[in-house]
This record gives structure tokens, C-alpha cells and sequence, in this order.
């Protein structure tokens, strides 16, 4: 780590925790800080640096953001799972996963932050349920499809954005994730139905993004068939668990 934990006040309750897992985004990295600075300034910011090869880490640590350093690259998977521990192990009740890409807009987490206050475990923000007009290509809009159908029949439950980095957690969904988030490639398809198959509460919120703000994405055409390919096998290998009925202390 790279810094320390920083001042909340006099409550005990920490306030949200923003997880922002990056893997060399000095590009887009200062644009997103600033966005949440500025939208939801009471809220802390982690900044999981993945084994960045740039300067991801100063960077995110001269701008005011809690920093955790990895040796080498983990994946997102990894990145997360670092995050989702120190959220539990900080005694945050919830948190926010936000990319570091630029592609998600921080006015939107009101609107994945609202469902928790209701009685949900986790929500996801659909870039695909009727808001904004984000686009993808036509080989990976088919990809989507087939793996939106097989979660569909994997966890019972119908989802229209399987693969979006733009989701919300409360403290129970927290402590899975701390030692059970899946850490390969399309981590976020295997965890929905992680959550789904533990019995959470998992809903879905129509939400706003953008085009990636800098950097490069991580996949390629090839790579993508590839891995949308491998992650249905293993989706169909989930395990169904059983949720914790512990209580959650705050």
C-alpha cells in the first residue's frame, strides 16, 4: 500500500468505498479521479494499481486516492478481490465498483446506490436497459447475447448488461467477494452468478457510459472469442452456494 488510511470524522461507520481497479491508466486515470472528487466528494477512493508498468500508482496517489500496489499484473479479477478485502477489512458497508477508463460517469451512481436503500445486495448499471446510446460491435454484441442467455439459465434471472465493471455492494456481498471473487478473465459474468446462485438480491439499474477516456481496452477480436468461449464452460461449472445468514455488523 501506498498510503494510509485517511481521516473519516468521528463516526464509526466508514463512508462508501469507490473501487477503481487500473492497469496503466495515467491517461484517463486523472479525468476519472476528478469526476468523483468532484461528484461524490465524501466518499473514499481506492486506486488498486494492477502491476502497472506507468506511473498509475504517483499518479493516483498525488491526486488524493487511496493506493494499493500490486507486484506484477493479477487481472481485474485479482484487482477487485484486493479491493472487495480491503473494503471488509476496513469496515466498509458498502461499495462502488467504478472503471478507471473513463467510461463510467460518477453522476450515475446515485442511481446504483439508490437499490441497496431498498433491499438489495448488489446492482448493476446497464449500459443496454434504455439509457444513453452506447454502442459495441456487431461480433461483440453477438458474444453478449449468448452469454446474456446463459447466465439467464445459469442464475434464473434475466440481466440485459452480464458484463458490466459498473456495479454496487453491500457489506454481506463484500465479504464473498473478499475470498470467493472469481479472478479470470470475464470475472464479472462468473460473480453475477456467484451472487445469484448464494441467493443475493442482485438487480439492475439503466445507466449512462461513455467511450473509454484514454489507454487502450484490454481485449482483442481473437481474444474475445476466445475467452467468451472458455468463461461459458466455466459459468456452467459454478458451484450454487448458500448465503450467509450471520448477521453483518457495520
Amino acid at each position: 500500500m501506498s498510503d494510509t488510511m485517511r481521516p473519516h470524522g468521528n463516526g464509526t461507520e466508514r463512508p462508501v468505498l469507490v473501487i477503481v481497479p487500473a492497469f496503466n491508466e495515467h491517461e484517463a486515470l486523472p479525468g476519472t479521479l476528478a469526476e468523483l472528487a468532484a461528484v461524490v466528494p465524501s466518499y473514499d477512493v481506492l486506486v488498486v494499481d494492477d502491476g502497472s508498468t506507468d506511473n498509475t500508482a504517483a499518479l493516483a496517489d498525488s491526486l488524493g486516492a487511496i493506493v494499493l500496489e500490486l507486484p506484477f499484473n493479477l487481472g481485474i479479477g485479482g484487482a477487485l478481490r484486493t479491493g472487495f478485502r480491503f473494503a471488509v477489512d476496513n469496515g466498509y458497508s458498502r461499495a462502488i465498483q467504478f472503471d478507471a477508463d473513463g467510461q463510467h460517469e460518477a453522476s450515475e451512481i446515485a442511481a446504483i446506490l439508490a437499490p441497496l436503500d431498498e433491499g438489495a445486495d448488489m446492482v448493476l448499471g446497464s449500459r443496454f436497459a434504455g439509457v444513453g446510446d452506447y454502442k459495441v460491435s456487431r461480433s461483440r454484441s453477438l458474444a453478449m447475447g449468448i452469454l446474456r442467455w446463459s447466465i439467464q439459465k445459469l442464475a434464473g434471472q434475466k440481466f440485459t448488461d452480464t458484463s458490466s465493471g459498473f456495479r454496487s455492494f453491500n457489506r454481506e456481498v463484500l465479504e464473498m467477494f473478499a475470498t470467493d471473487y472469481p479472478v479470470e478473465y470475464m470475472d464479472s459474468a462468473e460473480a453475477l452468478v456467484l451472487a445469484c446462485r448464494a441467493g443475493f438480491d442482485v438487480r439492475e439499474v439503466p445507466v449512462k457510459m461513455r467511450e473509454r477516456m484514454g489507454g487502450q481496452a484490454s481485449n482483442r477480436r481473437f481474444r474475445l472469442v476466445y475467452h467468451y468461449l472458455r468463461v461459458l464452460v466455466s459459468l456452467a461449472n459454478t458451484p450454487k452456494t448458500t448465503r450467509s445468514t450471520k448477521a453483518v455488523s457495520p
